[in-house]
């Protein structure tokens, strides 16, 4: 089930909408920014009642 969910780019600041793949349980992975092409740390954890949470870092902040 992908869900989408806006984030804001660690680098350039603009917002950008991601999809997450609710159904993959907690996930980590990088994920280029759509305007600045630089690398993002996205990390993604679901709640016991599906509720998706999702954390961004620059990928050198981890």
């Amino acid at each position: 089930m992908l869900r989408p969910r806006t984030i804001q780019c660690p680098y350039c600041g603009e917002h950008i909408e991601i999809l997450v793949d609710a159904s993959a349980g907690d996930q980590h992975y990088i994920e280029d920014c759509q305007v600045c092409c630089r690398p993002i740390s996205v990390s993604v954890w679901i709640g016991a009642d599906e509720d998706v949470r999702v954390s961004v870092a620059g990928e050198d902040e981890g």
